[in-house]
């Protein structure tokens, strides 16, 4: 068909992509990504669990293929790919992953060190005791059912969960535009808050964490910002720090050796790359303190040696490895969850509320179906003990009629238009037959051994327990609180069957010493005319001579745990830490500073060692003429840039001078001043004021037109003196033996 103006839909491009891509976001987050707040279950896993019921795969049956159960999943219910399904399965085995595994995994499926499963087609699996707490009740109209992709199967909208799995197991996913990372936390406590809840739905997001105080890793390790867990549970949003759990012991030849018994939950699935990322550090000489690094783990449980080197302080190098290695981590979590197709963020409080509120949609359903069925049951054994004292009459119906349907229908309206009795009496009580119609089909349908004198007995116990059961079942249906109690009652038992003893730790870490001790050793910084700077060791710069330090402009002596401070013409201040300045060989070129520091186009006239800077004072003097001194310790803080001085307009920094405690002191220290026209003038010190480093400072000269102050030094004119002094004396000495007179032998040092 060829294409013409009649048969062409026109669309506009953007509209199109958008309604597009909105559409498969929605798909990510409803029906790939996003777990239900309900049951936690993400439908992939969904789709796992509710296959394997339907193969028959309970705890108490054998294991199946999982290339049997991920083909069953993916033809009737999840038409993604095989992988994604086997992963999904897999990772509901993963008992370092969740509290209460969904899944009996039978061969290898992987292992905390990071191996992976092996191919679905050598694995074996069946449910777990915890998933049954999830697919209990499946087919008692509890859920609603939809239709599968192709609609020739019905699954499960959502699982009858009875069991808070969002909480206890956690979850993780990635959507579009959002995601979701739930941590796992003790089922005994999660329990615990859920029934406290139902006491008291008043209760606060604080009176809930006196039961859940915060997560539970199957790893175990420990929680280091307990302040921090309030504001998580409130806002559903907040970052968890887990640290590795270590022990000290010692070891041979005097060492010690740092034990790690648990890892963080952020390296569960990976501790093979922890080892080797702890064997890179001792490599690459970031801890020379770390003597071997070994991985003992076992069936035991974990057990990862780091050996220390003797006489090092082991304490110091674990500080160490928290800061550097992933032995300490942070955990990112995100409270996000599917409710009616729409993606919400909560609370403690509010995971605990749906659940509750799902609990009690279950619990209505599951004891409306109850009182249905007993009601059911009910009417037909009183239609059968009713038929039992009637049931000579009865038998003459079935004998004198023509058909079932025609004795049905005495039953039922008492009509005997056709039937033959053989007595009056048996006519006459027909006659009075009510029976309903299920009654009137259980009486055709009963046996003449219900006639026995014990099946009656049991008929009428069985009435009884019928009306009781009915009386209980209106009672729990007509009050919420009796509802609770049913509730609570399934819980106790899930917690006796599951609950364990909490593995991590949770702590504050002010009650943890986290000081890093680094090496300091001695090194400076070189910088170049063009502002090219790096550092070198304390032996390079020995070896160098004056010779190969010519070219830099300023060289500075520091610690390497020091600053750097940087004066610009500009009037501003930069800080840059050492350590981030590059360490090089003399010959390579470095950095700009400007790259280092937010600086831009400033001209760097001055740097300094923040520590020295902070305990001395310096001299500004500026283009215009202006002079002050400033005490260092008004540079003292942790901003990375701040004004060095006040300003006027087109003025700029001609010099900073550091002075000494000498020559602060001295009342013959001068200042000396060159200008651009070559005017000179020279004052003492002392009559220079000390400000703050916001004030502007005093005129130190005055300069014609177009002239400036393009260069300052200080010099101690008493320190002068006496080395001019010595070398006189010196000379006289040598020009006397000169003569012939008698002298003592002098040197001219």
């Amino acid at each position: 068909m060829s294409v013409t103006e009649e048969n062409t839909i026109q669309r506009d491009f953007v509209e199109e992509m958008k309604t597009a891509y909105r559409d498969y976001a929605m798909s990510v987050i409803i029906a790939r990504a996003l777990p239900d707040v309900r049951d936690g279950l993400k439908p992939v896993q969904r789709r796992v669990l509710y296959a394997m019921i339907e193969l028959g795969l309970q705890p108490d049956k054998p294991h199946r293929k999982c290339a049997r159960i991920v083909g069953d999943t993916m033809g009737k219910y999840h038409p993604h790919g095989d992988s994604s399904i086997y992963e999904a399965l897999v990772h509901m085995s993963e008992d370092y992953s969740l509290a209460i595994p969904l899944v009996d995994g039978h061969g290898n499926f992987g292992s905390i060190d990071g191996d992976g499963a092996a191919a679905m087609r050598y694995t074996e699996a069946r449910l777990s005791e915890g998933a049954m707490t999830l697919l209990d009740h499946l087919n008692e109209g509890l859920v609603e059912f939809d239709p599968n992709f192709d609609e020739s199967e019905k699954e499960p909208r959502v699982l009858p969960a009875m069991l808070p799995n969002l909480l206890i197991n956690g979850t993780t996913g990635i959507a579009v535009g959002m995601a979701t990372n739930i941590p796992p936390h003790n089922a005994g406590e999660v329990i615990n808050g859920v029934m406290a809840y139902m006491d008291d739905p008043s209760i606060t997001v604080e009176g809930l964490m006196e039961y859940i105080p915060g997560p539970d890793f199957p790893t175990g390790g420990i929680i280091t910002n307990a302040a921090e867990l309030k504001a998580l549970y409130e806002t559903g949003e907040g970052k968890i720090r887990v640290r590795a759990r270590t022990e000290s012991e010692n070891s041979d030849n005097g060492r010690k050796n740092i034990v790690i018994t648990e890892i963080p939950y952020t390296a569960s699935g990976s501790k093979t790359r922890l080892v080797e990322n702890l064997v890179a550090l001792m490599k690459d000489k970031v801890f020379e303190e770390i003597y071997d690094v070994r991985d003992e783990s076992g069936k035991e449980g974990i057990r990862i040696v780091i050996e220390v080197k003797k006489d090092r302080d082991a304490a110091n190098l674990l500080n160490g490895l928290f800061k550097k290695s992933s032995l300490e981590d942070t955990y990112g979590a995100c409270f996000l969850a599917v409710k009616d197709q729409q993606p919400h963020q909560y609370s403690l409080k509010a995971l605990i509320k749906e659940f509750v509120e799902f609990q009690e949609e279950l619990y209505t359903k599951e004891y409306q179906f109850l009182l249905d069925k007993a009601e059911k049951r009910l009417e037909v054994v009183e239609g059968l003990v009713k038929a039992v004292d009637v049931i000579d009459a009865i038998i003459e119906v079935l004998r004198g009629s023509e058909s079932v349907k025609q004795a049905k229908d005495c039953l039922v309206t008492g009509n005997i238009e056709g039937i033959k009795f053989k007595t009056n009496t048996s006519k006459a009580l027909a006659s009075t037959f009510d029976f309903t119609e299920k009654q009137a089909e259980a009486i055709l349908a009963m046996q003449l051994s219900r006639l026995v004198g014990l099946e009656i007995l049991k008929l009428t116990s069985e009435k009884d327990e019928l009306e009781k059961n009915i009386k209980n079942y209106n009672k729990i249906l007509g009050s919420k609180k009796e509802l609770h109690k049913i509730i609570k009652k399934q819980l106790l038992e899930f917690k006796e069957k599951f609950a364990v003893p909490r593995k991590t730790v949770i702590m504050n870490s002010e009650a943890v010493n986290y000081v890093v001790e680094e090496r300091i050793e001695d090194i400076y910084v070189l910088s170049d005319r063009f502002g090219y700077t790096k550092t070198i060791d304390a032996a390079t710069y020995a070896r160098a001579g004056e010779e190969g330090l010519a070219e830099f402009t300023q060289i500075v002596d520091v610690k390497s745990n020091d600053r750097l401070g940087i004066f610009t013409a500009e009037g501003n201040m930069y800080q840059v830490k050492i350590a981030q300045i590059p360490k090089t060989r003399l010959k390579e070129k470095g950095v700009l500073i400007q790259n280092l520091t937010k600086m831009g186009q400033e001209v760097p006239i001055k740097m300094m060692s923040c520590q020295a800077l902070f305990e001395s004072q310096l001299l500004f003097v500026t283009e215009s003429g202006l002079i002050k001194q400033v005490s260092g310790i008004e540079f003292d803080t942790n901003r990375l840039c701040v004004a060095s001085t006040k300003l006027a307009d087109n003025d700029k920094v001609a010099a900073v001078i550091p002075l000494s405690a000498s020559e602060v002191l001295s009342d013959k220290t001068k200042v000396s001043l060159l200008t651009k026209k070559g005017l000179a003038l020279q004052f003492l010190l002392n009559e220079v004021p000390e400000m703050k480093k916001t004030g502007k400072g005093v005129k130190g000269i005055s300069l014609g037109k177009g002239d400036s102050v393009v260069f300052a030094c200080v010099h101690d004119m008493a320190a002068e003196y006496a080395d001019y002094e010595d070398k006189k004396f010196a000379l006289k000495k040598i020009r006397t033996r000169k003569r012939g007179l008698p002298g003592t032998k002098a040197t001219l040092e």
